[in-house]
């Protein structure tokens, strides 16, 4: 019942992710046995992420433990509203301004990656791109007529819908480059797609905290069905011995 109730309360402020495109998906290559990955995703979504949005069905206890953080090291550096590290992931946002700034309450993330799915998530995050005519100026790909602003610019840069000319059929002609960054962030286009991709593979994990665990368990259960199974059918093998 409970997990009914979260999944519910997740759904209905991620309204504001429902939004359709034919953009094709890019494949999440993620980790989630990387704790470096994943401590450096934790970092870029504390940093990024939590000034607007929470993962309130997530303790910052669980996470660090999980991923490899101490503690006492986590709640120094990770988290910046005052917390205590077995609190939930609250945001820093008001409710109430959230709904004043953007029209409506920000979405929780803690299953955004199970709703929408990594690959979704990647591509989306890697295709913003400038929109004057868009409230935070700025679209999406992924997303189109998205109201959000760009949370990672100063990682990427101002991301700009870019066009080229080549010669298609005996004619120059002018075609759709990608999305380029005018190379005003911190990173280069590569760093950015990794720090992506560890983000990614954070959010990814917040989604289902004991994955690793419970496919670990899903093996040992096979196995145990399996020479079960032998012994099974020698025992039916030794009851029948006599009847045929």
């Amino acid at each position: 019942m409970r997990k009914l109730v979260v999944l519910l309360s997740f759904l209905v402020p991620s309204l504001v992710f429902a939004a359709g495109s034919s953009y094709p998906l890019d494949k999440a290559e993620y980790d989630l046995t990387d704790k470096a990955s994943l401590q450096r995703g934790a970092q870029t979504f504390m940093n990024y992420c939590m000034g607007c949005h929470q993962a309130q069905y997530q303790r910052y206890q669980r996470t660090f433990e999980d991923i490899g953080v101490p503690l006492e090291l986590g709640e120094q550096n990770l988290q910046f509203t005052g917390e205590k590290v077995s609190d939930y992931m609250k945001g820093a946002m008001p409710k109430a301004s959230a709904e004043k700034w953007f029209g409506t309450a920000v979405p929780d993330l803690t299953l955004v990656a199970r709703v929408r799915g990594a690959d979704w998530l990647y591509t989306y995050l890697r295709t913003f791109y400038v929109d004057d005519s868009r409230p935070f100026g700025v679209n999406n790909k992924v997303f189109p007529d998205v109201g959000m602003p760009h949370a990672l610019e100063e990682l990427q840069g101002i991301p700009y819908d870019s066009h080229e000319e080549k010669l298609i059929d005996g004619e120059m002609k002018e075609v759709y480059a990608g999305i380029k960054s005018d190379g005003s962030g911190t990173l280069s286009p590569e760093e950015y797609d990794q720090a992506v991709l560890d983000l990614v593979n954070f959010m990814v994990y917040l989604g289902e905290p004991s994955r690793l665990e419970a496919e670990d368990i899903g093996r040992w259960v096979i196995i145990f069905i399996l020479v079960f199974f032998v012994f099974a059918y020698l025992l039916k093998k030794e009851y029948w011995r006599d009847v045929h």
